[in-house]
Parts: C-alpha cells; structure tokens; sequence
C-alpha cells in the first residue's frame, strides 16, 4: 500500500506545469514580428496591405499558422506632386472680359467697328484690286492704302485717282472725334534726289500731303498727325515686286480715344478706362 502511494506521488511530480509558457512565447513572438513589420515600411500600396491584414487577421482569430507574403513589401519611391496650374495673362484676361470695361469704351469700341465696315462698304472696289486694306483692332481701325493708288512713282503729289478715294474716306471720318494718325511708308529701293534725299524723306511726305488734303476736306487740324517710316515697318518681302508693291503704302490709323496721345485728357481717358486719374490719386 505504501508502495501505491509513492508511485502515486512520483506521478504527480512528473507533471509540467509550465507549459503556458510555449503559447505566452508564440504569443510574444507573432507580436514582435509584427512590429517589426509595422516599423520597417514607411508606405504600402494597398494590395499588399490587405494581404497582411489578411494574414494577421488569420493568425489572430483562425489558429497559429500565419500566411507567408511572398512578394516583399515595396516602399513607394515615387512621391506624389503637385503640378501647377499655369494661368493666362491676367492683364489679357481682364481685358477680354467685357464687364470690367466701362460704358464709354465699350461704345467706341463698337463705333470703331462701324466704321471698318463702312471702310469696307465704300471702298470695296478698291478692297478687290487689294489697292485698299482694312484692318480691326479693339482700339484703332488701320486703312491701308497702296501708294500706287495715290501718288506717282517718286513722287509725293497727290495723283487725280486719289481724290475720289479721300472724299470717300472723309465722309466716313468727318463726324468722329478720334485722332487720326497718317503713317507713310515706302519699300527698300534706296531714293536720293534733291527733293527726297531719302526714303524717309519720301514716306513723311507723302504721309503730310494726305494729312493736308484731308484738312482741306474739313478734318480738325488736331484730329491729324502725318510720320514716316520709309522702308523700316515692311509687311510683306521686299526681295520680290509683289512685296515691295504692298510696303508702299499709306495708312490711316483711327485711334480710340482712351489710347490716343491727344484728343482727350486725362480725366476723360480715366473715365472711358473706368481707372482712376493720377490728378484724383493726388487727391
């Protein structure tokens, strides 16, 4: 019997009662791995994210066997950025946007697109032997008239064909308060004779003898201006006679009031440019 008991106590002994230990150390170790996961990657992509949430996911409620990533984990090298927005110019912009220009301008704008097309109508015959040109702009209106069409070659008297051209062009202006700006330009064919020493000399000329005959027409001596550019302002190529026939040339610039050197003063160009004056920035 006593040897019973002894067994007995021997069996009891053998038991191990530390065997919590082997899940506390498993335990530890699934944590630690995961740390060191956590602190090894700054960035995932979220494939990769979701299967590592998949296998802690099933190493924490399924049992003990963690699925092994394949693939590692890749750091995202290229950083995201920001591409900046370009915008137009906003002096342009403002000015393309009706609404921030006043009354006053918007209607000479307008006026100066009645008159382009009264340019149009009265000299259309002109316009399709391309003797005359008219060109638009928001503040002027350009009447390009061929040299051929008012003066001889050489010459800076009127020729007869021109009269019929002015007297129409005076109707269109007479009434209108803008100043008018006659520019002469000639081609690059050098001129030196005792009259015209140059093609300078030639080009003001010719740009004064209309600016007279448009006085004569009635036009306001202060509405009138004349300058000569002789071959330095070409529209076309001077090495061929189709070019040099287009740079000689006479043109009427009808200026907008608000941009014009005189014509107004400065209150009224504030007025019309819906700006303030320097005379109320004094104030």
């Amino acid at each position: 019997m006593a040897r019973k008991r002894r067994n007995r106590k021997a069996f009891d002994e053998s038991d191990n009662h530390e065997r919590w230990l082997v899940s506390y150390a498993d335990f530890v170790s699934l944590l630690f791995a995961f740390f060191v996961v956590m602190y090894s990657i700054s960035s995932v992509n979220d494939r990769k994210y979701e299967k590592l949430s998949e296998a802690l996911e099933g190493a924490f409620l399924g049992g003990h066997e963690v699925q092994v990533i394949k693939d590692p984990i890749e750091v995202e090298e290229k950083l995201t950025t920001i591409e900046p927005i370009v915008l137009e110019n906003p002096l342009t912009e403002e000015l393309k946007k009706k609404q921030d220009l006043s009354d006053e301008i918007l209607k000479e704008r307008h006026q100066l697109q009645l008159i382009s097309e009264q340019f149009k109508n009265v000299l259309q015959p002109y316009i399709d032997n391309k003797l005359v040109n008219v060109k638009k702009h928001d503040f002027w209106v350009a009447l390009e008239m061929n040299s051929e069409l008012l003066f001889s070659s050489g010459e800076a008297e009127l020729s007869l064909k021109a009269i019929p051209v002015l007297k129409k062009v005076t109707e269109v202006i007479k009434n209108m308060p803008n100043v008018i700006n006659v520019e002469g330009h000639t081609d690059n064919v050098p001129i030196d004779t005792a009259e015209f020493p140059s093609n300078w000399d030639l080009s003001s000329a010719r740009a004064t003898e209309v600016v007279r005959k448009l006085q004569s027409y009635g036009i306001p001596p202060k509405r009138l201006s004349a300058t000569g550019y002789g071959e330095f302002q070409p529209v076309a190529d001077n090495t061929s006679e189709e070019g040099r026939f287009k740079n000689r040339r006479v043109v009427l610039v009808l200026m907008s009031q608000a941009f014009a050197r005189y014509g107004m003063n400065d209150q009224q160009r504030a007025d019309m440019l819906n700006i303030k004056s320097s005379a109320d920035s004094a104030q």
